[in-house]
């Protein structure tokens, strides 16, 4: 399971169950957020990617 969100737009997240359906789920998520979000405040421009990776011990 992958899930993604984005820390600067309130609510902003989603999930998948592969990397390949996941990045295109958080960029309609954040499309949907900046729609509705207040137009005075400013889309974010930082970005922190965070991967979690198993290994096999």
């Amino acid at each position: 399971m992958y899930i993604a969100s984005v820390p600067s737009l309130k609510g902003c997240h989603t999930q998948a169950k592969n990397l390949d359906d996941l990045l295109p789920r958080i960029r309609e998520a954040i499309e949907l957020c900046l729609e509705v979000q207040d137009e005075n405040v400013a889309p974010p421009v930082n970005f922190i990617g965070v991967q979690q990776i198993e290994v096999a011990v």
